[in-house]
């Protein structure tokens, strides 16, 4: 499991390649979502959720995400083959 924080800077263009390099040498990532992630007026756990969703528009339909917490844990799925018959 490879670990990645996910802070001030939010989801970027750069932190979607880091993601996407984590998971060529794993099948699963944490992403541990930092307080500075977070606007004062925000509610934290919607947050996650938004952060969550967003990252997985940018990767693909691939992956699922299960939230626990402050944390994102992102499993690659495999593709589902089709049968020809």
């Amino acid at each position: 499991m490879s670990k990645l924080q996910l802070g001030k800077n939010k989801v970027t263009d750069s932190f979607i390649s880091a993601v996407k390099s984590h998971f060529k040498r794993h099948k699963t990532v944490r992403i541990s979502v930092l307080k500075n992630a977070f606007n004062l007026d925000e509610k934290k756990k919607e947050t996650v959720k938004r952060y969550s969703e967003e990252i997985l528009k940018k990767l693909g339909n691939n992956f699922s995400a299960k939230i626990i917490g402050f944390t994102i844990i992102l499993k690659k799925r495999k593709p589902k083959k089709v049968s020809e018959g």
